[in-house]
């Protein structure tokens, strides 16, 4: 007996037409950096392969660029007929598996990462380098026709359909806006000018490929920059591009270079589609939501509202390829929820590695990371339950090994429980969810409150043991440690009313960042709100502002404390932040009155406050609190012994090296370790 579908609008067929989608879900598309790699396009089949496996309505692929001006010159592309054979790879791989696949057309103009960059006009990206060329106006028609070739191209390497990539501030984008088209040719000046731009390109397109090729239009809804387009031209484009042909709308909010957060984990589930609804209002074609949509019960709801047509995740597919599969067959509570954290996949996009996942070590890996089942059995000892040890069990147990987890604390999870405690940081229960249930369905046997001897160990006679045991708290090693104002980021962390007014916050790394923040925030999270969230960052939720925030005002609530920020080098504040999120801690902090000083060397903590020296001399702070955030220390305290005696022994996460609280290495060594056992 088959277990009834639970999210009835999820599950319901989308008629194209000319072709049916067999759900409301699509993948979005993310760039992982196989485009580019020798084995990449063998890698990427794998990859897309096993997440139509997983149920995906519709899948779309990474970025292609569809001219040689739109990336650098190693970059993917999609421009001849021997660029576009190697595809066949992924549609073949796809269909095998009953999914469908569009490739997406990519023209970065002022944001490519050359000096060969191209634009409407010469008006340089605030987080680029290099300032762009204007195109000539014979060049313009040029690179439209380059969308249509593309196209034509994808169609015959079997691609469903493909999507134009007309938002986030890429050229399309660029070509609409007046904040970025300066020209004073039928390409720009007027809106009617600048419009033209997207509309070219889905008409010629569509000419190429025909009426039954799958055409979706990422469409820049919210622009979220001075000078974007108003709703209303949002509108416009979109009825244009509508009638030029496109077969489906597919909403992007934000311009990279916008200074409002729009898919960290900060941001609220599904909290732009109120911005997509408006949208829908305006066309008759379908319409999909993107951003922070990330379980199924959020994109039911969205779906219920009338948000949206349709739900696009592009993470939440990293993160879990049986998303679908899970929410289909009533196991959501097995489902790998992306924590929107962009330590392995974003980050790692923007700064030239390959895409990976923190939660899912073998996102963008599936042809190199697997778990077969074991030949052999072995009994096998986990000892410490944070995000290591937790992989490493339930993927030793999922292979057929018999393994013990001992976790010296009443409960699993490690420092990730200090994690969920950070406002806009409350993703990572669902991680904690997930291992729980990992732990059941595997069968690990699981030992709390359980210190785990080596003498205990060895007397047991486990085959093999994995120490697991994370980090202990450094000490930064100054005087008047022992005094009662002094306390540990742990206890901070944990109950944080119990910090005084005026706090010295020892350390600015994530540890830092993360104390600070928490002692900053006054009231609720506005990451679980919506209305809350767009009030802070001042985005305008009528849609009576341009781009959706000119005139508009933030409204950040003032710190409840006094907080000062602290650390011993004299760089960058929160320069070991992720790069794609640490502006966003930077300016939540600084908008919350913390004080930030670098440079200073810690003396000692008395009964008038911490005393520091810096290139001004030394001074007292006068506070309340001393929270020391000063790094971490690995704490292995059996290893050596279990070798000593014989027997196999693994360091892994943080027990082998403290490196902050590194959850995405120590995930992927747990992950790897299970493999090899």
């Amino acid at each position: 007996m088959s277990t009834p579908i639970q999210y009835p609008r999820i599950f319901q067929p989308l008629d194209l037409g000319f072709t049916q989608l067999p759900n409301r879900i699509v993948m979005g598309s993310m760039h992982t950096g196989l485009e580019e790699h020798p084995d990449g396009f063998r890698r990427m089949a794998a990859y897309f392969a096993e997440r139509a496996r997983g149920e995906a309505g519709l899948l779309i692929t990474g970025g292609i660029a569809p001219h040689p001006s739109s990336t650098v010159p190693s970059g993917a592309r999609l421009t001849t007929e021997s660029e576009a054979e190697p595809h066949r790879q992924i549609t073949e791989a796809v269909h095998r598996e009953g999914g469908k696949i569009c490739v997406q057309l990519l023209h970065t103009g002022r944001y490519a990462p050359t000096s060969d960059q191209v634009a409407p006009s010469a008006v340089q990206a605030p987080i680029n380098p290099f300032l762009p060329r204007a195109l000539e106006t014979h060049e313009v028609d040029e690179q439209v026709q380059a969308f249509a070739r593309a196209a034509g191209l994808a169609q015959q390497a079997g691609y469903d359909g493909v999507e134009i990539m007309g938002s986030e501030g890429y050229l399309i984008n660029q070509f609409t806006a007046r904040r970025t088209n300066h020209r004073d040719d039928a390409w720009g000046g007027s809106f009617a000018h600048r419009m033209r731009f997207p509309v070219e390109v889905v008409r010629r397109v569509r000419e190429r490929v025909g009426p039954n090729f799958i055409i979706v239009f990422r469409h820049s809804v919210l622009d979220l920059v001075e000078g974007g387009n108003s709703f209303d031209e949002v509108a416009q484009i979109a009825q244009a591009v509508e009638r030029a042909g496109a077969t489906l709308l597919n909403t992007g909010i934000g311009w990279h270079e916008a200074r409002i957060p729009t898919i960290a984990t900060m941001v609220p589930r599904a909290g732009f589609t109120w911005a997509t609804a408006k949208l829908r209002e305006a066309v008759t074609i379908p319409v999909i939501a993107s951003n922070r949509i990330n379980m199924p019960d959020v994109a039911e709801a969205v779906l219920a509202r009338g948000d949206a047509d349709l739900v696009s995740m592009a993470r939440p597919f990293l993160a879990d390829s049986d998303w679908v599969t899970k929410a289909r067959t009533g196991r959501v509570d097995e489902i790998n929820t992306c924590i929107a954290c962009n330590q392995a996949c974003l980050d790692h996009t923007f700064t030239g590695r390959l895409n990976s996942c923190l939660v899912n070590p073998r996102a963008c890996a599936e042809t190199e990371l697997n778990y077969p089942p074991t030949r052999h059995s072995r009994r096998i000892a986990v000892v410490g339950a944070g995000p290591a040890g937790l992989t490493c069990a339930t993927l030793a147990a999922d292979r057929g090994h018999q393994v013990v987890l001992i976790e010296a604390s009443a409960e699993v999870g490690g420092q990730l429980n200090l994690a969920k405690r950070i406002p806009g940081k409350e993703e990572f229960h669902e991680t904690l969810r997930y291992y729980r249930r990992r732990l059941e369905v595997t069968g690990v046997e699981v030992r709390l409150n359980t210190q785990a001897a080596a003498e205990d160990l060895i007397r047991d006679g486990f085959d093999a043991v994995v120490v697991a045991t994370g980090v202990q708290p450094r000490s930064p090693g100054i005087g008047g440690l022992d005094h009662p104002k002094v306390v540990g980021y742990i206890e901070a962390i944990r109950n944080p009313e119990r910090i005084g007014g005026r706090v010295a916050v020892m350390g600015a790394g994530g540890i830092g960042f993360d104390v600070a923040d928490l002692l900053s925030h006054a009231g609720p999270a506005t990451s679980l709100d919506p209305v809350a969230f767009a009030e802070e960052w001042g985005i305008d939720q009528t849609l009576g502002a341009r781009g959706g925030i000119e005139g508009m005002t933030p409204r950040f609530a003032p710190s409840p404390r006094e907080v000062w920020l602290l650390q011993r080098k004299d760089a960058k504040f929160g320069a070991s932040l992720g790069k794609t999120t640490g502006w966003i801690h930077r300016m939540n902090l600084g908008k919350r009155g913390v004080r930030m000083l670098a440079g200073v060397e810690y003396l000692r903590v008395d009964d008038d406050g911490l005393w520091l020296k810096s290139e001004r001399g030394e001074s007292c702070l006068a506070v309340d609190q001393v929270v020391v955030c000063a790094g971490q220390e690995p704490m292995d305290l059996c290893s050596a012994a279990l070798r000593e005696a014989g027997i196999e022994t693994h360091v892994i996460g943080g027990a082998e090296r403290a490196s902050e609280l590194d959850a995405k290495r120590a995930i992927r060594q747990g992950a790897e370790l299970a493999a090899r056992l």
